[in-house]
């Protein structure tokens, strides 16, 4: 599977310090997002945290994202290698009634509040 990213991997920066290793940043990427841990839980051995979600973040804005998925789909499709599975949640969340501003019981509306003393106008 390197050998099908690695091309697509954005060169080092013409200024300034070399990158670190594109392939243990990805997977820093991919246990991050395995584990659905903290960036700041990212083991030592995976490298910083930050250096992973700056390159994530720099890799969505470029399309590097895009074109990694563009191409493992066509290597995928051409060997008929894809099996899509789709998983669809249709759980409903409601909130409870007082939590959405209803009454309460022995509580009537009267469409008018009451003004306190700060509230009220300012005598001349």
């Amino acid at each position: 599977m390197w050998d099908q990213i690695e091309p697509l991997m954005p060169a080092d920066p013409v200024r300034g310090r070399r990158w670190a290793d594109h392939r243990r940043t990805l997977e820093a990427i991919a246990w991050k997002y395995r584990t659905n841990s903290p960036w700041r839980d990212l083991p030592g051995e995976l490298g910083p945290f930050q250096t992973a979600h700056k390159r994530l973040v720099r890799w969505a804005v470029d399309g590097t994202w895009e074109r990694i998925l563009a191409s493992v789909l066509a290597t995928a499709g051409a060997a008929d290698d894809i099996d899509w599975t789709v998983s669809v949640d249709s759980t409903v969340v409601r909130a409870h009634q007082h939590a959405a501003g209803a009454l309460k019981k022995g509580r009537r509306d009267t469409g008018s509040q009451s003004i306190t003393h700060w509230d009220a106008p300012a005598e001349a």
